[in-house]
């Protein structure tokens, strides 16, 4: 299983990149997408929309089951890949790359506070 250093971890399972300005990439971890099994859907967010920290905001259908993904952190919806419309896939053999849900404009600094680190995160699914 991967657990990039260089992400930062929700304890729902979905990673944060931070990029350039307020902006934060987001996607599932391989933790998350190995549990769910093949991804065949992806039910994206509209850009647009605002987001709270700990608020459903996109929705994944795989062949085992139908999960919630949250936002880990509060901000407005910049971006999302629609590349996994036709390729929900992506989820399953890209999860940090190619496989990103979507892009939220951070609201606050703050909404990093409870965040977990790789070492963390490794413990968390390790439990």
């Amino acid at each position: 299983m991967q657990i990039p250093e260089d992400l930062r971890y929700s304890s729902d399972h979905e990673w944060i990149r931070l990029e350039e300005g307020n902006r934060a990439r987001i996607g599932i971890t391989d933790f998350a997408q190995d549990a769910l099994g093949d991804v065949v859907y992806v039910d994206l967010p509209e850009v647009g929309r605002v987001v709270a920290g700990g608020e459903s905001v996109s929705e994944v259908e795989s062949t085992k089951s139908v999960s919630d993904i949250y936002a880990p952190i509060s901000g407005e919806v910049v971006e999302v890949n629609s590349d996994l419309v036709d390729a929900p896939d992506k989820l399953n053999s890209d999860p940090y790359g190619e496989g990103w849900i979507l892009v939220i404009e951070l609201s606050s600094e703050a909404n990093l506070d409870n965040l977990l680190d790789a070492p963390a995160y490794i413990e968390l699914t390790e439990a």
